[in-house]
């Protein structure tokens, strides 16, 4: 099961189809631009249009999108008139049905017109680029700026709008839940469904070690503890344990113990940032664990988090990482909550510090929940990604009840418990990763999408976990493997088939909110029938193609009666 909801795996990638292996590119050895380049800005987009780039990469106004949807629509009238029937029967066309064509075609001319405009709300004009390459390579050569060129490269816009797929990690044997890197990042660990964890040297595509979580149900979190030497790793999972890892220098997992046991599944950890044996843990049974291991009974209780007298299940925890007495969760309700370690009394709000929430989602009825949520790397900004809305970013220092200061749109978060993180040194730009299976990286300050590329064939990316030193990142999702990324692509990414798939995305959200009924049943059972279906299209034996058929055909009544009610 993967996150939280599957229970099926999507099949695994053939062979031929995978991108052959590159290696990941060292920061200080990006190629120079010659000498006639030196004026050409490389961390630019071209265009100034909505989302910078049209289809082919060219320079796009107001002017031309305008011709564009006339001229589409001019395309799709033509088309519905080829399609008519002729002769005789044209003849028993009644003008009702020619009123309703026309009635038809309007409605879905002020579709697209209101589409493009929810699109292009709330954008801020996407600044000048504040890294060039041929100067900062130049200064560098001369001694000037070299500490600070590695940190400029990774938040640098041009070579996020150059990231590509370089590599794969292959080991599991089911879907990928999580992965971090170690403080250094000479080495990632993963946790899957198999309830495996493998310890990699990403850089030479290899498993360091692989063994055995202890855990009785999927992996969802495995953390490298800082300072420890990379000899202590913490893990959650569904089955509400927090487990730990103790590993050796010769490559073999010691032993694993449990150390707290939630109960309901523990999606997330916490690690405070300079300490080697505290971390925080949070769980669908509403807790919050502070668990020190140096203690003999390592967990302790800190917060039972309610909404009134109701619990609220979490998903997800983070440690401001400036000040680590305050934390920060999120759940099953619209509420970012922020709690104080050295204060909780719940005998007051709860012993909330303050909370935060999008203004209209306060009195929403849908039941809107917070799948993930982090701080910036200065603890002056929370990240908070909904399901099935968009992300919002939160000022950590406004006070109680405070709106949200910018909203990044486009993707679709509603199959699984769906991550968002912060990417570059300075968290310069927000990703997320899909439903429809493609990664999103938006400018934070403007919300414009400068990367949008293709990030996993099972149809949805869940974890993005960028390099702490270098321009890159790993990724993974319902696909059984890890997918490496870095920037070496020749030319800036054209955003083709961004707009389309944005479009998509929202017309399934919004198709989806007429719909009633558990939420999350009805997420297994369209996950169960998207499962059977490119089952059915991948089997070539008559068997296996039979056997998909019934159970699919078991599945669907089953989930028609939760789409009706």
């Amino acid at each position: 099961m993967c996150d939280n909801f599957l229970i099926f795996h999507s099949a695994p990638q053939k062979a031929e189809d995978r991108a052959k292996d590159k290696p990941m590119p060292d920061a200080e050895g990006e190629r120079v631009p010659g000498e006639g380049e030196e004026q050409e800005d490389t961390d630019s987009v071209d265009g100034s249009g909505l989302y910078s780039l049209n289809e082919e990469g060219e320079r796009d106004g107001e002017g031309g999108r305008r011709e564009r949807v006339k001229e589409r629509d001019a395309g799709k009238r033509a088309a519905r008139k080829r399609n008519r029937p002729s002769g005789g029967t044209a003849h028993h066309s009644s003008s009702s049905e020619v009123e309703d064509d026309e009635e038809e075609e309007e409605q879905e001319e002020e579709d697209e017109q209101a589409m493009d405009v929810w699109l292009g709300a709330e954008l801020r004009d996407l600044g000048k680029p504040s890294w060039r390459a041929v100067p900062s390579l130049r200064l560098r050569e001369i001694g000037r700026g070299s500490h600070q060129f590695v940190r400029r490269v990774c938040g640098a816009r041009g070579l996020v709008q150059r990231l590509e797929l370089q590599g794969h990690l292959e080991r599991h044997t089911g879907c990928v839940n999580t992965l971090h890197f170690n403080p250094s990042g000479t080495r990632l660990a993963s946790g899957s469904d198999d309830l495996r964890v493998v310890v990699w040297d990403w850089a030479r595509r290899r498993a360091e070690l692989e063994f055995d979580s202890g855990h009785k149900s999927n992996v969802f979190q495995a953390k490298f503890l800082p300072h420890s030497g990379d000899s202590t790793l913490a893990m959650c999972a569904r089955d509400g344990q927090i487990r730990v890892a103790e590993l050796s220098a010769m490559q073999r997992c010691k032993n694993t113990k449990r150390v707290a046991q939630h109960k309901g599944a523990a999606h997330k950890l916490a690690l405070e940032p300079d300490s080697p044996c505290c971390f925080l843990s949070a769980g669908e049974d509403a807790v919050v664990f502070g668990i020190d291991l140096r203690l003999d009974r390592p967990a302790n209780k800190l917060v039972v988090v309610k909404e009134g007298d109701k619990k609220v299940g979490l998903y997800t925890i983070f440690v401001n990482p400036v000040n680590t007495h305050h934390f920060a969760v999120g759940g099953r309700d619209q509420y970012v909550r922020i709690y104080d370690q050295r204060k909780i009394n719940e005998n007051v709000n709860n012993g909330v510090l303050k909370k935060f929430c999008p203004s209209h989602l306060v009195s929403s009825e849908s039941k809107t929940n917070i799948t993930c949520l982090l701080y910036s790397h200065d603890g002056t900004e929370l990240l908070t990604s909904y399901n099935d809305e968009d992300i919002y970013l939160f000022d950590s220092s406004h006070s109680d009840g405070a709106d949200y200061c910018r909203r990044y749109k486009g993707h679709r978060n509603n199959a699984t418990v769906k991550g968002v993180n912060f990417y570059g040194p300075s968290s310069e730009f927000v990703i997320s990763g899909s439903d429809c299976g493609h990664i999103y990286l938006w400018d934070k300050v403007s919300a414009h999408i400068v990367q949008f590329m293709e990030g996993d064939r099972g149809g949805v990316v869940n974890c993005l976990e960028p390099h702490p030193h270098l321009p890159g990142l790993a990724t993974s999702g319902l696909d059984h493997d890890v997918k490496l990324w870095a920037p070496t692509a020749e030319n800036p990414t054209g955003l083709k088939g961004l707009k389309d798939v944005m479009k998509k995305n929202k017309r399934e959200r919004d198709e989806d909110t007429v719909r009633h009924g558990d939420q999350y049943d009805t997420q297994l059972l369209w996950f169960l029938m998207r499962h059977m279906r490119n089952r059915r299209s991948q089997r070539v034996s008559g068997t296996h193609h039979n056997t998909v058929r019934g159970v699919y055909a078991r599945a669907r009544p089953i989930c028609d009666f939760w789409i009706r009610f």
